[in-house]
């Protein structure tokens, strides 16, 4: 099995030494995505909501870039600095998951790049 670098101009370019994402065999690993734009650069804090609603879209665009949609994933990880904000969180998360849902945790951190308050992780599977 051979290491394929998964890159697209549809998710924000990495900010630091790694990729959005590397296949490897028929698995993909999808980096820690946060709410930056991809087209402006700029960091989306209006709303825990908004915030999430990007980051989601910034996954969805690499698992595109990869031949693959949500319903490839098989686990994920949501980091959040405040689990207060589970419940709205999980809302917008659930609403990329139609069916079969994916093995998840979901865990409060001290703090995240950017000072952001969400990042995804997934990993995907053919």
């Amino acid at each position: 099995m051979e290491k394929k670098i998964i890159r697209t101009n549809n998710a924000p370019a990495p900010i630091g030494p790694y990729n959005q994402a590397v296949s490897f065999g028929n698995l993909l690993f999808v980096s820690g995505q946060i709410a930056l734009d991809p087209i402006t650069g700029n960091l989306v804090q209006d709303d825990i909501k908004t915030e999430t609603t990007l980051v989601m879209n910034n996954l969805a665009a690499i698992l595109k870039e990869a031949g693959m949609d949500f319903s490839n994933v098989l686990k994920s990880t949501i980091f959040l600095m405040d689990m207060q904000q589970f419940g709205a969180v999980n809302e917008v998360y659930g609403s990329y998951f139609t069916t079969e849902p994916p093995a998840r945790e979901t865990v409060q951190v001290a703090g995240l790049p950017r000072g952001v308050n969400v990042e995804i992780s997934v990993i995907a599977g053919k």
